[in-house]
């Protein structure tokens, strides 16, 4: 691994606690310890342990009270480490971060411009998709060849040639997502082909906004799906 690809610091801090909080170290709604004491325990300094934090209160994982300190309100769905090493989870989140904004923007683009070839192709993808899903399969490349059409659509190259160039990495967070979907009920596999139709139903309808918004919907909630737990502590 280049040097420039090396986990920081930051990155080893994040993966160090959520794998405490997977563990239970510190359960859901627990308080971690302050940041002098986590920065002590990890041989770091503190600006480290607060970029830590803060990347997993970004996350939805850890919570700040004033005057009172971060709290756990969601951890890892436990079957993650199945499929994936806990220190690669990071990496994992940065990638579906990366992949909201820029496919937001791809959607409200072939909302704009998609033809009917495109919309034969976006169908065509999520049928094989579903048809995948009936079948108890991963359907990995049906999902790649969906969000792949969606991008050819807004006849910009550069949105397919980005999704090309990460389809490894991206195959790793769909992998995931997928396997812990199959894993759990039939309710949550009809909401994420619910989410992919929305996604078409709006560039169908050259609705770009709402195409954009559905996008970023549905990769935010499969980012969340990686993750157990509830918010209302």
């Amino acid at each position: 691994m280049s040097e420039s690809r090396r986990p920081s610091l930051a990155d080893q801090v994040y993966d160090q606690l959520l794998t405490q909080i997977l563990e239970e170290e510190y359960p859901v709604h627990s308080r971690l310890p302050a940041e002098d004491v986590l920065a002590q325990n990890f041989g770091v300094s503190r600006p480290i342990v607060r970029a830590a934090l803060s990347r997993l209160r970004d996350d939805g994982i850890v919570e700040s009270r004033r005057g009172s300190g971060s709290y756990v309100l969601r951890s890892p769905d436990r079957q993650l480490i199945t499929f994936l090493p806990l220190d690669s989870v990071s990496g994992v989140q940065r990638c579906y971060e990366f992949r909201i904004d820029v496919e937001g923007a791809a959607a409200a683009w072939a909302a704009l411009r998609r033809d009917d070839e495109d919309l034969a192709a976006m169908d065509h993808a999520y049928q094989v998709m579903a048809q995948s899903y009936e079948q108890h399969a991963l359907g990995v490349e049906a999902d790649q060849m969906l969000h792949l059409a969606v991008a050819r659509a807004s006849k910009n190259p550069f949105f397919a040639s980005v999704l090309e160039s990460l389809s490894e990495q991206i195959a790793i967070g769909v992998k995931l997502s997928r396997s812990l979907t199959l894993l759990d009920t039939t309710v949550r596999q009809e909401l994420v082909l619910a989410e992919h139709r929305a996604v078409l139903d709006a560039i169908r309808l050259k609705q770009p906004e709402v195409a954009k918004a559905a996008m970023r919907y549905h990769i935010t909630a499969a980012k969340d799906r990686m993750f157990v737990g509830t918010q209302d502590a």
